[in-house]
Parts: C-alpha cells; sequence; structure tokens
C-alpha cells in the first residue's frame, strides 16, 4: 500500500466513527533517497491553527512557550512547524491571517528571493477546508479563510512542477513545506531530514504525496515539533508557526 493510499484509507476510516485523523500524525518517508517526516492532518477534523505572537504582544519565536501557552488553555500542541518567511522582527514578510483577523497584508512584490520567485502562494484554512492557492488568484478571490500564511515559491502548481525548477538544482538546504490534496481537506506537511533541492522536494508533494498545488515554507531554519516522534527541534527564532491543538486529556 502507498502512503498516501494508506493515509487515504485511514480518513475513510475516519468517516465511519474516527473523531480525528490517524493517532500518529507523523511518519517517516523516504523518497528518491531522501528521508522525510510527513505529517498528515484532515481540515475537517483537526484544528489546524497559525500562531505569531504570545499574549505580551512579542513572536513565541520557538515551540516550547507555544506548547506552555496552548497547554495553559487546556488543550495540547500535538504538531507544529514553522510556516512562512519572515523579517529580521520575525513579522510575516507576505499575508498572515490569524483567527479571521489579518494581521499583514498581501505581499505581490516581485524580488529575487525565494519568497518572489513567482509564483508564490497562500495556504488557507477555514471550517472544513485547507487549500494552496497562488498568491494573484488569492488576490482576485473571495476567500475569507480562518487562518492563512503566504510563502514562496509555490512547489507544485495545479499538478506541474514549479517552472524554475531544475533537477540538477546546487542549492540544497533541509527545506519544509505544505500540500494538500484534491479532496480539499487532507493536509501534508513535510521536512526534510537531509538538504535537498527544490526539484526533488517538489516531487515528494506531487509523485508520493497526490497534492496538486503545495507551497515551500522555508529552507536552513526549518524545524518540527513532532511528539509522537519524540522530535522537539530548537534553533533560530521563528516567525510564523503553523500548529495542530487537540483538547488535553485529564
Amino acid at each position: 500500500m502507498s502512503f498516501r493510499t494508506s493515509v487515504i484509507a485511514a480518513l475513510i476510516g475516519c468517516a465511519f466513527g474516527c473523531d480525528r485523523a490517524p493517532a500518529s500524525p507523523c511518519a517517516p518517508l523516504t523518497h528518491r533517497d531522501i528521508p522525510y517526516i510527513v505529517c498528515t492532518f484532515d481540515a475537517a477534523a483537526d484544528d489546524i491553527r497559525l500562531f505569531l505572537n504570545a499574549d505580551d504582544g512579542d513572536p513565541y519565536a520557538h515551540f516550547e512557550p507555544l506548547a506552555e501557552t496552548v497547554e495553559e488553555g487546556g488543550e495540547r500542541l500535538v504538531f507544529a512547524m514553522n510556516a512562512g518567511m519572515y523579517l529580521p522582527d520575525r513579522r510575516p514578510v507576505g499575508l498572515f491571517v490569524e483567527d479571521s483577523e489579518t494581521r499583514a497584508p498581501l505581499n505581490l512584490a516581485d524580488g529575487d528571493s525565494n519568497f518572489t520567485l513567482k509564483p508564490n502562494g497562500v495556504f488557507w484554512t477555514g471550517g472544513s477546508q485547507a487549500g494552496v492557492i497562488e498568491s494573484e488568484a488569492y488576490a482576485t478571490g473571495d476567500l475569507q479563510p480562518s487562518f492563512a500564511t503566504q510563502s514562496g515559491p509555490m512547489l507544485v502548481i495545479d499538478g506541474a512542477l514549479h517552472p524554475a525548477f531544475n533537477a540538477d538544482g546546487p542549492s540544497r538546504f533541509r527545506r519544509n513545506g505544505v500540500g494538500v490534496m484534491s479532496d480539499g481537506r487532507t493536509v501534508h506537511f513535510v521536512i526534510s531530514e537531509i538538504p535537498v533541492n527544490f526539484h526533488t522536494f517538489a516531487s515528494l508533494f506531487r509523485d508520493r504525496l497526490d497534492t496538486p498545488n503545495a507551497l515551500y515554507f522555508d529552507g536552513r531554519i526549518s524545524r518540527i515539533y513532532a511528539p509522537n516522534l519524540t522530535r522537539l527541534e530548537r534553533g533560530l527564532a521563528m516567525g510564523p508557526i503553523v500548529g495542530v491543538v487537540e483538547p488535553r486529556e485529564n
């Protein structure tokens, strides 16, 4: 059974009695001899949120303070990773929506960074749906998400790899990103365990995870919080963070 087939089977099973996606959402996966961690959630059953600032107005910056805040609220952080590029003060470079409030505007500027390697895009969630959409399409559409973060470049665009990617590209970093399957609810968060180029990273989303649209979050600073794998990675201070929260067991 392929990785995506097993995920789909688990989600179908949940439609007949599960309260949420698989109990162990993160698992290792190897693609083209590159090891990854893939964390899969169901936007219709899992509480996927974006986080930036703590109650004192300063960015969380690291997983530990975020997990502590979630715990104090009677919930548990079951997964987190960095979720988009940010400025030196950790403000998002592009769009950031949290609890239906736009905290940073959409950024359609041109430039020579990864973020501006067009097309770039937006990962969003709202209601029981999730998606990855090109930034220009977001600007002209009428989406009103509960949470959204902009980053770039897009990895997969309507089933095709970003046209700027080269299979022999020499730029290799540890990278992370997100893809959403065509059902509009199955979300795959991915991080590489070793450095990888854009082309190989994007091919994982297209060829193994079957996501018609996928978005790059970042490289070098990429890291993950995955308690089911006993992973709490530390490093440079982060800006936007995506996390999945569930009620804490008493």
